[in-house]
C-alpha cells in the first residue's frame, strides 16, 4: 500500500523525510476515506453490525426458551407476546431467529477466518518458494478447486453429522483454496521487491521475509479475501442445514429454520420462512458489499 504520489516522486519511492510507518498510516487513512465514500459498502457494514448486535446482544434483552417445546403455543401468528409468531413446536420465532443467527454468524466468521489463514500460509509459501515447489503446491489447489466444496461438505456431513466445531473445521478445510491463489499471486509480485532481495542478500531467513515483509504488505488482499470467505461460509452452512445435515436440534441456524418452515409456508405461515431467508440474503449481500468496498479502497490504481 502506498500513499498518493507527490509531484516529481517516482512510483514506489517515499517522499524525502517521510518514514515508512508514516507512509503506511497515510495509505491506511486514504483507504478508509475511500471506503467511507462507498455508500453500498458502508450500508453493508451497518447491516453486519446490526445482525451481530441482534444475534449476540438481542437474546440478553429478549429472552426466550429455545430448548423446550410449548405445545399450547404452536403456530401462533405474529403479534402479542410473540412478535414474529411461533413455530410448529411452540418456539418463539423472533428468539429462534436470534438463536439461529448466532450459530450462522459464528460458523461463517470462524470458518471464513480459518480458510483465509490456511490459504494465506499455503499461498505465501508456494509463491515465495517458486519453482517445482510452487508448481506442486498449486496443483494440489487446482485439484481441490475442481471438486465442488458443497459436494465434499455433503459427503462428510452424511457420513458423520458434525456439530458447530465440526462444521467450522470442515468449512475451513474446503474453502481455503481460492484465498491461497490470491495470496500466491500477491507474493509473486512482492518477493522480487528491492527490500526482499536486500534481506535475502544479507542472510535473512525465508520465514522472516514472509512474516515481516510479505504478509504485512498483503494485508489488503487478505482482508478482502476474508470478507468473501465469510459470505461463502454462511451460504454453505445454510445449504447443508437446509438439507438436514447441519447442526442438529435443539440447536439451529438460518438454513435449518428455512428447512423446518418450508412445508408450513405452503399453509400460509409465512413468518416461518421469510425472516430467516431475508436474514441470509441481507448478511451475504452485506459481506459481499464490504468486500467490494475494501477491494476498491485498497486498489492503488483507482486512487486519485
Amino acid at each position: 500500500m502506498s500513499a498518493v504520489l507527490q509531484p516529481g516522486q517516482a512510483p514506489g519511492v517515499r517522499p524525502p523525510g517521510e518514514p515508512a510507518a508514516a507512509a503506511g498510516r497515510s495509505g491506511t487513512r486514504l483507504a478508509l476515506r475511500r471506503f467511507a465514500r462507498n455508500r453500498l459498502a458502508v450500508a453493508g457494514l451497518a447491516v453486519v453490525v446490526f445482525f451481530l448486535l441482534f444475534c449476540f446482544v438481542g437474546p440478553l434483552l429478549y429472552s426466550t426458551d429455545q430448548t423446550h417445546t410449548t405445545l399450547t403455543q404452536v403456530n401462533l401468528p405474529p403479534g402479542g407476546a410473540h412478535l414474529l409468531g411461533t413455530d410448529a413446536v411452540g418456539h418463539d420465532e423472533l428468539g429462534r431467529l436470534m438463536f439461529g443467527g448466532k450459530v450462522s454468524l459464528l460458523v461463517g466468521l470462524a470458518a471464513g477466518i480459518l480458510a483465509t489463514v490456511i490459504g494465506t500460509l499455503w499461498g505465501s509459501a508456494a509463491g515465495y518458494a517458486g519453482g517445482w515447489v510452487d508448481a506442486a503446491m498449486m496443483r494440489v489447489v487446482d485439484a481441490g478447486i475442481a471438486i465442488p466444496a458443497l459436494f465434499i461438505l455433503l459427503v462428510v456431513s452424511a457420513i458423520s453429522t458434525p456439530g458447530i466445531a465440526g462444521l467450522i473445521l470442515i468449512l475451513g478445510l474446503v474453502s481455503w483454496l481460492v484465498p491461497s491463489r490470491l495470496i500466491r499471486a500477491e507474493t509473486l509480485t512482492l518477493k522480487n521487491r528491492d527490500y526482499i532481495l536486500t534481506l535475502r542478500a544479507i542472510g535473512g531467513t525465508h520465514s522472516r521475509a514472509i512474516a515481516r515483509h510479505i504478509l504485512p504488505n498483503s494485508v489488503s488482499t487478505i482482508v478482502v479475501a476474508a470478507t468473501f470467505q465469510v459470505a461463502d461460509a454462511i451460504l454453505l452452512v445454510a445449504y447443508v442445514s437446509y438439507l438436514g445435515l447441519g447442526v442438529q436440534p435443539p440447536s439451529t441456524d438460518w438454513g435449518g429454520m428455512l428447512s423446518s418452515g418450508l412445508t408450513a409456508a405452503y399453509s400460509g405461515r409465512w413468518w416461518l420462512i421469510v425472516p430467516p431467508g431475508l436474514a441470509i440474503i441481507l448478511v451475504v449481500c452485506a459481506f459481499n458489499a464490504i468486500g467490494d468496498g475494501l477491494r476498491d479502497a485498497f486498489d492503488v490504481r483507482g486512487r486519485g
